[in-house]
């Protein structure tokens, strides 16, 4: 350590010495640049700016070290012999260049570390060379180990002084310059007191000051002379990156973009270049009235004027083919290169156009059938009835309703009553003229408006209608078939008004429902006061339930044999308060057919689930279910949820289901059953007889019990084909394993007949009329009916009495 200090302090020109570490920093400072600068060049240019990074830093690395030389040693010999000079400037240049492209181009692990170890080595090297010319003129000594040390630790000086200049980030950058620049120092003074000058030499101490300043001022020239390259290239790259990015920007954008300089087109990007069906090139330099009409950009101009900012203006530019495009075109004035320009974005509306027909055409029309909706026919019928009473002619309008669609979701799915509909859509219209309008109003509704037609025109035009529908189902042979009926009314004849003109068809369309479908009727004033009527019903039974209106009468069942009372039947009654008391023949269907059946009956299912409950006794009570009902797709989930509400055990639950319920639709009828069953839930088929393959019913589906109709018990004594009947049916029973109940019973001698051929179980006015619960209170207490109104002189008869009377 004293031998360095003694070298600093006694062996060296401080001014030079400053030199030298001037020259040091900005090589490194330049070595640091030129890397990173030659690390983000293109691949075609990094040679020559690594190229130029070699001479520049690799010269400046030289001449901080030779300028140091010349601060400590005779000049004699580096004056005298430029050879090994100029070959340790050489040395000094080469390595460095292998260095730089080393670090650039090796991988980011070794290849920094070695390139800065391959720099430290050239200061080695070239001090190495340097020294020789020295001692080959007997000028100096050397210590072979000193000098071995300070070349390692040069080297790895410049590998650590690599390895942070690339690694990302000011700090690191920083801070390995600032170690390629200690690396100079440290090299040279250790180097130094590795050496000895000769005798002969001590007092001739370096003053060749002319040298060192030319060597300084030639690295100091180099140095900036590379440092402005890299200003300019980088000022030059950026230009160009931000030329690049914002043509980058403008072709990403989906509007097209044209930036013009007065009326000359400066660039365009490939939107509208795409828009125009031009190349780019062809736009370029070319005027801006060749695509854009002058009265188009001078209304821009105007609107931009009378805004403030952006001129906004709709327009029609040619098109590839030559058709006009319309576009919306924002002017706004940039600057762009330094100047003010005309910047366009030209938007393509014809996207926004055809989104706006489109919706235009949905609000009139109907997506499905493309028949113009409720919308348009109002409106036609508005002007047609004006018309009329201007002109006197007659306007009909025909009502069609498609029979049963509602069956046809069910039992096909949606997809096929799409598929009936458009059918409808496609085979009418061709029967009607340019005067007449189909459109459908909703649902499986259409309506047809016929300006001119009197009854002998709609006559013709209805049939028309019925046989195009048969045509039909005859050609699409895979679509259920399709059946419509036809309401017709006329104005001024049977109203002048909208409203009520398609009231009056709609009435007839009813009427024609009700003849039997698939037939065409009139409008006339008795029908529409039955129309009104079964409206307002429809609409106060949609109301009942929350209003209160119904309730539950219960009617017992009775073991035949034993006279035990073994459940009751619930009945549904509606109490209006207009109407009085509505038969359920009357309402039921009505609900059924608008579908309030199903709040009905949920209601009726939870009211007589939570009184069954709280009887004194574990007897049954039994529930009719509509079709509607059993065919919905959540019954069994919501009886299953009514049954854990109320806490009635599914046991004593009898549902009593008709035959009409289950050919509706034979495998969901057979599945919700099978759900209910699962439950633990009793069926039982009511009014057996009275319908259709009841015998194939019975063996498909898991009844419980059979419910005879009331018209096989009526005179069961006394008519010989009834009873043959009922005793067959006793016999499919027992055969079956079926208990078998007869309703309807009301003479003792029909539960004689009953008891004598072993029926299981009865019910009817005989036993007990529909009353309220509260009325069967000793009856269920004492589990049994007692009726003062039985007598007969048959044996079960008596039994029965007797039973009663204890």
């Amino acid at each position: 350590m004293g031998d360095l200090f003694q070298v600093v302090a006694e062996r060296h020109d401080l001014r030079l010495l400053g030199l030298s570490l001037l020259l040091g920093v900005l090589a490194s400072l330049t070595a640091v640049d030129l890397a990173h600068h030659a690390r983000a060049a293109a691949e075609r240019t990094r040679g020559i700016w690594l190229a130029l990074a070699a001479v520049a830093s690799g010269f400046g690395l030289w001449a901080s070290h030779v300028v140091a030389v010349l601060a400590s040693r005779p000049g004699g010999p580096l004056a005298e012999h430029a050879g090994p000079t100029i070959l340790s400037a050489v040395a000094m240049i080469m390595l460095t260049g292998a260095g730089l492209r080393t670090s650039v181009s090796v991988g980011r692990t070794w290849g920094p570390s070695l390139g800065g170890a391959l720099i430290g080595g050239g200061l080695a090297v070239a001090h190495a060379i340097g020294l020789g010319s020295y001692a080959a003129a007997g000028a100096v000594t050397v210590d072979p180990l000193r000098l071995i040390a300070a070349a390692l630790i040069a080297a790895l000086l410049g590998a650590l002084a690599l390895s942070q200049v690339l690694r990302d980030g000011p700090a690191h950058q920083k801070t390995g310059c600032f170690i390629l620049t200690l690396a100079l120092p440290v090299h040279h003074f250790l180097a130094a007191s590795g050496v000895r000058v000769g005798a002969g030499s001590a007092e001739a101490r370096i003053a060749d000051h002319g040298l060192a300043s030319q060597i300084g001022f030639a690295s100091l020239t180099l140095l900036v002379l590379a440092f402005t390259s890299v200003m300019l290239d980088s000022r030059a790259r950026r230009r160009r990156e931000q030329q690049e990015l914002m043509e980058s920007l403008a072709n990403a954008a989906v509007e097209g973009i044209a930036v013009c300089d007065g009326d000359r087109i400066v660039t365009a990007n490939t939107s509208l270049v795409r828009l125009l069906g031009r190349s780019a090139e062809s736009l370029a330099g070319r005027s801006l009235s060749e695509i854009v009409p002058a009265d188009v950009m001078e209304r821009g101009r105007v609107a931009a004027g009378a805004a403030g900012s952006d001129g906004i203006v709709e327009a029609d530019l040619p098109g590839p083919d030559g058709r006009p495009i319309p576009v919306e075109m924002i002017l706004r004035t940039i600057a762009f290169a330094g100047r003010p320009h005309l910047a366009i974005a030209v938007r393509d509306l014809r996207a926004r156009q055809q989104a706006e027909q489109h919706i235009q055409f949905l609000a009139r029309h109907d997506a499905l059938t493309r028949l113009p909706n409720r919308t348009s026919f109002n409106e036609r019928v508005e002007q047609e009835i004006e018309l009329a009473k201007a002109s006197g002619r007659p306007l009909a309008v025909l009502c069609l309703d498609l029979d049963r669609f509602k069956d046809v979701n069910d039992l096909f799915g949606h997809a096929a009553g799409d598929a009936m509909l458009q059918a409808v859509a496609s085979c009418i219209p061709a029967l009607l003229d340019e005067r007449q309008m189909m459109a459908r109003l909703g649902g499986d509704e259409f309506a047809i408006l016929a300006p001119g037609f009197g009854e002998a025109e709609a006559v013709h035009l209805a049939e028309r209608i019925l046989e195009a529908i048969r045509a039909e189902n005859q050609r699409a042979s895979g679509l259920p078939p399709i059946s419509t009926s036809i309401g017709i009314a006329f104005s001024p004849r049977d109203a002048d008004e909208r409203e009520a003109l398609m009231s009056h068809a709609d009435a007839a369309l009813y009427h024609a429902k009700a003849e039997g479908r698939g037939n065409y009727q009139f409008y006339d004033a008795v029908l529409g006061t039955q129309i009104r009527d079964r409206r307002s019903l429809e609409h106060d039974l949609r109301l009942a339930v929350s209003r209160g209106e119904f309730t539950v009468l219960y009617q017992p069942q009775m073991d035949v044999m034993s006279g035990e009372l073994v459940g009751f039947e619930a009945l549904l009654r509606w109490n209006h308060p207009e109407r009085g008391s509505v038969p359920p023949d009357h309402f039921i269907p009505v609900a059924e057919e608008t579908g309030a059946i199903l709040a009905i009956g949920d209601w009726v299912l939870r009211e007589t689930c939570r009184e069954a409950a709280g009887w004194e006794r574990p007897l049954r009570v039994a529930v009719n279910v509509s079709a509607v009902q059993l065919h919905g797709p959540d019954f069994a989930q919501t009886l299953h949820e009514i049954l854990l509400q109320t806490g009635l055990r599914p046991g004593r639950l009898e549902l009593e289901i008709t035959e009409t319920a289950l050919v509706r639709d034979p495998a969901r009828a057979l599945a919700t059953l099978r759900r209910l069953k699962a439950l633990g839930v009793r069926v039982a088929m009511d009014d057996f007889g009275t319908g259709y393959s009841s015998l194939s019913n019975l063996r498909a589906f898991p009844f419980d019990k059979i419910k005879i109709d009331r018209s096989f018990i009526r005179a069961v004594d006394v008519n010989t084909e009834t009873a043959a009947i009922l005793r067959a049916v006793l016999g499919l029973g027992r055969g079956l394993g079926l208990p078998v109940l007869a309703e309807g019973v009301e003479t003792p001698a029909e539960l004689s007949f009953l008891g004598a051929e072993a029926c299981q179980e009865a019910q009817g006015y005989l036993l007990g009329r529909p009353a309220p619960i509260e009325d069967f209170a000793e009856a269920i207490r004492l589990g049994r009916v007692a009726d003062a109104a039985i007598h007969a002189t048959s044996e079960p008869v008596r039994t029965l009495r007797t039973a009663s009377a204890a």
